[in-house]
């Protein structure tokens, strides 16, 4: 029976702390749906449109390489109907330090409560991406610093684009 998991987040940008997650959950699955979270309360540095060709462009070749099947969505629901909407049966959520860790073991508790069917599989990050999150990542950028250790190059890019607008 192909397992599919659904990885949401909002990839604004794509760092390596997350390619590091997709590295993993690849290996775990036949088919990885990368699910971009999109509301309307927030103001993201990058559209939804090029948050999709970021991931796109940066993953692919990490499912391709493990034969899995990769798909880059967007959704603006809740994770768990995201996931029964692509046939998910489970959730992949990174977890860097303590910190995430409690937050995502509430909400693997609410996401179980509402969708038992759907496991939560925490994978945990590698050491030297550990420290990385997208909110530093932009601010570093936006203060003209050097993130090329922090994102795939071609990211790096786009932020220096962006940064110049």
């Amino acid at each position: 029976m192909p397992h599919t998991a659904l990885y949401a987040g909002s990839f604004d940008p794509v760092t390596n702390g997350h390619l590091d997650v997709v590295r993993h959950a690849v290996r775990l699955a036949d088919k990885l749906v990368i699910a971009i979270g999109v509301h309307p309360g927030k103001a993201p540095l990058f559209t939804a449109d090029e948050r999709l060709a970021m991931l796109e462009e940066t993953c692919a070749p990490l499912a391709r390489a493990a034969k899995c099947e990769l798909a880059c969505v967007t959704f603006s629901d809740l994770v768990v109907a995201a996931a029964a909407r692509y046939g998910a049966s489970m959730l992949i959520r990174g977890l860097r330090d303590a910190t995430d860790f409690d937050y995502e073991m509430q909400m693997a508790g609410m996401n179980e409560a509402m969708a038992g069917d759907v496991q939560s599989v925490f994978l945990p990050a590698s050491p030297t991406v550990r420290p990385i999150t997208a909110t530093l990542v932009r601010q570093i950028a936006s203060m003209g610093g050097d993130v090329s250790s922090f994102v795939p190059a071609s990211v790096a890019a786009r932020l220096k684009k962006k940064s110049k607008l």
